[in-house]
């Protein structure tokens, strides 16, 4: 068995007011991303690091930012966000954070501040970490 995960993040967990509303809007914002919902049960949902299920006391209040393979993705991000229920908290445009950074802002369904962000031309020294079982 092998899992694919992040460099630093092993998992997010963000618990959410609707499930059922959350799961739409992710699926929609992710795959303007090229990303997939790739587990799905009636208790909660996954994506790569991102693990989503419903509160049962408090609900996460979380700033989280998905990587994109550029400004077009971050445009093609907020618009998907939008139309599946976010609201807007920075439309696409370049930041002050350092040069090339391109990014949006969109509040999820549960007020958790989501940003697609694009850190200009660059290369990767891997794409994942790859995890095996020893069983």
């Amino acid at each position: 068995m092998q899992f694919h995960r992040g460099r630093l993040i092993d998992h997010l967990h963000l618990r959410v007011r609707e499930l059922e509303k959350s799961r739409n809007f992710y699926r929609a914002a992710l795959g303007a991303l090229g990303r997939e919902l790739t587990v799905e049960t009636e208790r909660f949902f996954v994506s790569d690091e991102l693990f989503v299920d419903a509160a049962d006391t408090y609900v996460s209040k979380v700033h989280l930012a998905f990587q994109t393979d550029g400004p077009e993705m971050v445009k093609a991000f907020h618009a998907a966000a939008l139309a599946a229920g976010g609201t807007d908290n920075g439309a696409p445009g370049e930041r002050p954070y350092h040069p090339g950074y391109y990014a949006c802002f969109v509040l999820d369904p549960d007020g958790n501040n989501i940003e697609a962000v694009w850190h200009g031309p660059h290369e990767r020294s891997a794409s994942s970490v790859t995890i095996t079982a020893n069983m």
